[in-house]
């Protein structure tokens, strides 16, 4: 169930027995074949996927913008940097407090320092807060993992003509270079890995086992009741 689609005496006869999902994303490039608003998009699909195991778990609308000062460079990118995002979690959860607790889907890997230390702020206060990223072996960036979710989320949203790898090198071999000169500094098309291969029935079987991770997790925090 969308939070955006309840009015409020709605929300406010289940707020206190439901868990608000707040998808985490970025608006950021993501190679020359899938969209903008590929980080966004899963975390959507994976907070979706969780309200539909959990008829407790309301979904709030996106925060859609993230720390991605390591795309900088590539058109479209758009970064309000890490200071900002552990600011607006901050907020954001304090207003949530008519809600049994929050969970922060996060699907972008350069929001992970800043949403630890939100969620850290905000459990020393006294509020239910969950983090939670997906974690899946394979490319880094744009790869072969994401098209496969994006071709199952939004077919549309990618562009098979434009396939193309970049850096295969694991992440733990560019880390480096991608701290000190960013993703353009390895990889002149923003790919990390290699997208060739992928499919619809990958990505779906890949958000079926994020999501079934999600939802064990969120059921260990806040048991259903």
């Amino acid at each position: 169930m969308r939070l955006v689609r309840l009015a409020w005496p709605e929300v406010a006869d289940r707020a206190a027995t439901s868990v608000l999902a707040v998808p985490v994303g970025a608006t950021e490039q993501h190679g020359p074949h899938l969209s903008i608003g590929t980080d966004t998009a899963v975390a959507v699909a994976l907070a979706d996927r969780l309200a539909s195991a959990r008829a407790d778990v309301l979904v709030a609308p996106a925060v859609a913008y993230g720390s991605s000062g390591e795309h900088a460079g590539f058109a479209g990118t758009l970064s309000i940097g890490g200071d900002a995002v552990r600011l607006v979690l901050v907020e954001l959860v304090r207003s949530a407090d008519a809600f049994a607790g929050v969970v922060l889907v996060s699907a972008h890997g350069g929001n992970a320092a800043p949403v630890a230390a939100a969620a850290a702020t905000l459990v020393r206060e006294g509020r239910r807060v969950l983090v939670w990223s997906p974690r899946h072996d394979g490319d880094a960036h744009a790869g072969r993992a994401e098209t496969s979710m994006m071709l199952s989320i939004d077919p549309a949203a990618v562009r098979a003509r434009q396939f193309e790898p970049g850096d295969p090198r694991p992440l733990g071999e560019v880390i480096g270079a991608l701290r000190n000169g960013g993703v353009a500094s390895v990889s002149p098309n923003g790919v990390l890995g290699d997208p060739t291969g992928a499919s619809a029935p990958e990505g779906a079987a890949l958000l079926d086992r994020l999501a079934a991770d999600l939802a064990a997790a969120v059921a260990v925090w806040h048991p259903a009741p």
